[in-house]
């Protein structure tokens, strides 16, 4: 690669010479995946020699590319967090399909600009078919779909109030908060996720216009949550939106989506469904049974870069109320280019305006492997995470969470402090063998493991299994 230009030229270098570094990037994506799961799930970072290794670059002089990539990916191999790994049972963050990372690729490599439709015709037709496909598993009629993609489930989520605001009070839109006769509140679990406080914030609705409320079993305890529209109506205030997360990110539970929508229904608020991670589910006839009722939400946030495998960031809103949405975002100017019949030009249904073509590595995804596809890697989650629960079980541990999703909370019967849990899982990460979290649900300290990678095998949990009994026996 000496001869690899450098400088202005390296923008767009000879064909020889990109052919050569993509032959390079090619093999090195092609060793990370062959060895990632020899290699520790995280290990610990010297924050100094890292912050050093970084600013040794100046930018001041050319690099050989090849060192550059070479340097950079030695970095992220030390100083990652490895979600591809087949032991990682973190967070939502899954191991990528291959798929996925060619439609980044792809789209990258294309850049449409998916503002206006007439700039990326055959983007803005993707992304709309593939949110009619989402919203029809779901249960909305796909004709009626519309939404966007998003960065991922906040900024759906913050389209979702957005969107509730503007058709409790049209002139929200225009007026601002001001224009309203009191100050709107809006509820969601305690096991939500915490999104809302800053959705509240950015809207302007304020922090403590998020109500949290109570659970019963991890789930919405809607009786109460009658109880605070009233008390909260009766004190001057302004319900006018209700959350109900399908599948928390604690404890994989979902709020009871049919009396929500009931209770919704009846007191003329807006019902949002958060499913961010368990909307995935919608792809498995077997698991789409546990979201019965999200149909009946007004809109529905659904997050691909979680439980649909493919690179970050990828969320989506999806409402049947397109007229809403369009009001919600509706703006016209001089620069855009004019609007072609029969479409609809994207930055007029989300909070952005100029953005990636997200949508392209999910397309590719769910062409590839079909729904049938997704539907078998679903069911093979769901059934490792059952197989997990059992052996978890076996050996003494207490399961504190049931749902069909593959979020596994477990404790100790022995010690049930916090501070037991915390170094329980401190230690089974650094060990590197496995990565799990400690998590509180509903006050009581616990274990979280969530099968997210379709690289995980029986092995796998075996594995974590034999880890978290070490833990317990060395941990006091």
């Amino acid at each position: 690669m000496d001869d690899f230009p450098l400088g202005r030229a390296s923008f767009d270098p000879p064909p020889p010479a990109a052919e050569a570094l993509w032959r390079h990037v090619t093999e090195l994506l092609a060793d990370e995946r062959e060895s990632i799961a020899g290699r520790a799930v995280s290990a610990p970072v010297d924050a100094a020699a890292l912050r050093a290794a970084v600013e040794a670059y100046d930018f001041e002089r050319p690099a050989a590319p090849e060192t550059v990539i070479g340097e950079v990916a030695d970095l992220l191999r030390e100083a990652t967090v490895h979600t591809t790994h087949p032991r990682y049972f973190g967070l939502f963050n899954p191991t990528p399909t291959l798929m996925g990372i060619v439609g980044e690729t792809l789209a990258a490599a294309f850049n449409p600009q998916l503002a206006a439709w007439s700039h990326a015709p055959a983007a803005a037709e993707i992304e709309a078919h593939l949110l009619r496909f989402l919203g029809g598993r779901l249960g909305y009629p796909p004709e009626r779909v519309a939404g966007s993609f998003t960065s991922g489930g906040a900024e759906a989520n913050m389209t979702a109030v957005l969107l509730a605001l503007t058709r409790a009070w049209p002139r929200y839109g225009t007026e601002g908060l001001r224009a309203l006769p009191g100050r709107p509140v809006m509820y969601a679990s305690a096991e939500s996720h915490l999104a809302w406080l800053k959705i509240a914030h950015a809207t302007g609705i304020g922090r403590d216009a998020v109500r949290l409320v109570p659970t019963t079993g991890l789930r919405m305890d809607v009786p109460d949550l009658a109880r605070r529209l009233a008390a909260d109506r009766a004190a001057g205030d302004l319900p006018f939106l209700v959350v109900a997360t399908a599948g928390t990110t604690a404890a994989g539970a979902i709020d009871p989506l049919h009396e929500l929508a009931d209770l919704c229904g009846d007191q003329g608020l807006w019902l949002h469904a958060d499913a961010a991670y368990g909307g995935a589910a919608a792809l498995s006839d077997r698991l789409r049974p546990a979201l019965s009722g999200i149909e009946r939400a007004d809109s529905i946030t659904v997050d691909a870069h979680k439980w649909l495998s493919v690179p970050m960031g990828a969320g989506a809103l999806l409402t049947t109320d397109a007229e809403g949405l369009a009001e919600t975002f509706r703006v016209t100017t001089s620069y855009m280019p004019a609007g072609v019949p029969e479409t609809v030009d994207p930055y007029t249904s989300s909070q952005q305006w100029s953005r990636r073509f997200m949508g392209l590595k999910l397309f590719l995804s769910l062409a590839v492997a079909g729904r049938s596809g997704y539907a078998e890697q679903l069911d093979r989650d769901a059934e490792l995470a059952a197989g997990l629960r059992a052996k978890l079980a076996a050996d003494g541990w207490d399961i504190v969470n049931d749902t069909p999703l593959p979020v596994v909370c477990f404790a100790d019967p022995g010690n049930g402090t916090w501070e037991h849990h915390e170094a329980l899982a401190a230690r089974v990460v650094r060990g590197g063998r496995a990565w799990i979290s400690p998590v509180r649900l509903d006050g009581r300290a616990a274990l979280r493991a969530c099968v997210i990678s379709h690289r995980t095998s029986s092995a796998d949990v075996d594995v974590l299994v034999e880890t978290v009994d070490r833990a317990r026996k060395v941990t006091t």
